[in-house]
């Protein structure tokens, strides 16, 4: 329920923002400096975080900060008319995603008990799905109805429901009877967890979740903007239709996060990040052939389900990968690892593609490019297997 109401505020917020910005004529490259000193200033709280964590500090309290800040900040974008607003609001929702993220997600093998964990990441991710794709959705209703500022008023409603049901059932922390000799212990396959030994093997999932990550941020920022502005031959949509393709996308995710999560936690986990990265790659060819063809909307609507089904496959998979291969005292550092994949994506990722749409005019050579890189990580997934398990024997 957490992850359904952060995802719900989140959701239009996210797919919104650039669409408002445009509208204030900020250029595609001042939108993608937002972003990026957003994602700039969550890597330090991510990392705090995640050291925070695993010195015993109860899930909850991150998530309980994250609200708070999330809350000023849709107070500060609300009212921003400059790009000096802009950017404070987005500092702060940096910030609050870097508690966030890695508190939220260390919650979920520590909710699961006896549940699989990838399964439970599985449902979790549905849980995340669903709320974005309704907060989308409202995002796209309220941009038709010239109301497209109130996707604030939404995030900020979400968070106060969070605050008040972190009051009334705090997150779950099972670490103490899991680290206990008498209650089942993790089993490493091979090596030690000492001398930050631990951090060699979370390099390739760390590589391939950076490309993974950029793609999200990508469809979040670059994809709104290709719309709105349009292709080589393709016409420029309207903000409503912009948002009504974007939450179809999202409302596929919803759709496929369950079944393909569950699928690919049956596999092993180089299938699932494989299956995903191979996804996102065909999804891109068709969003830059879209550029070439004055019904390439019809290309769009055909790249929205690769896409869904790579986001589908890869996130669980990847979130479960951290858990396997790093022992449990690290687990809240490595979290803040996988979550510092989408603060350097979410740096990198859209000062590019503003750089790319400004000079070019389209998103051609973007989506190309993504298509490529995400081919080429994947003989890294040569390297990923699980290390540490729970023991059988553990209830």
């Amino acid at each position: 329920m957490i992850r359904w109401l952060a995802s719900l505020g989140a959701g239009g917020v996210i797919y919104m923002t650039p669409i408002i910005f445009h509208q204030v004529n900020l250029s595609a490259s001042q939108v993608g400096q937002g972003l990026a000193a957003s994602a700039l200033i969550g890597t330090v709280a991510r990392l705090l975080c995640g050291l925070l964590l695993d010195r015993g500090l109860r899930c909850s309290w991150p998530v309980r900060a994250a609200a708070l800040l999330a809350l000023a900040a849709d107070l500060v974008l609300l009212q921003a008319q400059s790009f000096q607003g802009y950017v404070i609001g987005q500092l702060l929702i940096g910030i609050a995603a870097g508690l966030y993220f890695p508190a939220i997600e260390l919650a979920v093998p520590l909710s699961t008990g006896s549940f699989p964990s990838s399964r439970g990441y599985a449902l979790a991710r549905s849980a995340d799905a669903l709320g974005v794709a309704m907060g989308a959705l409202i995002g796209a209703v309220l941009a038709g109805l010239s109301l497209i500022r109130g996707v604030f008023l939404v995030e900020a409603t979400a968070v106060l429901s969070m605050l008040l049901m972190l009051i009334w059932r705090p997150l779950p922390d099972g670490r103490e009877a899991l680290l206990h000799p008498g209650q089942g212990a993790l089993t490493a396959q091979d090596g030690t967890s000492g001398h930050g030994s631990w951090l060699l093997p979370l390099m390739p999932v760390l590589a391939v979740s950076i490309v993974a990550t950029g793609m999200i941020a990508l469809l979040q920022s670059a994809l709104p903007l290709d719309l709105v502005r349009g292709g080589l031959d393709r016409p420029a949509l309207s903000e409503a239709w912009s948002g009504g393709l974007i939450a179809l996308q999202l409302g596929l995710l919803v759709l496929l996060q369950w079944p393909v999560g569950n699928w690919v936690a049956q596999h092993s986990l180089r299938f699932g990040l494989g299956v995903g990265l191979v996804s996102f790659s065909g999804g891109c060819v068709l969003l830059a052939g879209s550029a070439l063809w004055t019904g390439g909307v019809g290309l769009i609507v055909l790249a929205v389900l690769p896409m869904a089904f790579a986001e589908a496959a890869f996130l669980p998979t990847a979130a479960e990968a951290m858990v396997e291969e790093t022992p449990l005292q690290h687990r809240g550092l490595a979290m803040a690892l996988f979550s510092q994949c989408f603060a350097i994506s979410a740096t990198g990722a859209p000062l590019l593609a503003g750089a790319l749409l400004d000079h070019q005019g389209h998103g051609l050579l973007l989506w190309l490019l993504m298509a490529l890189v995400c081919l080429l990580v994947l003989p890294l997934l040569q390297a990923v297997r699980p290390r540490y398990r729970v023991s059988p024997e553990q209830p």
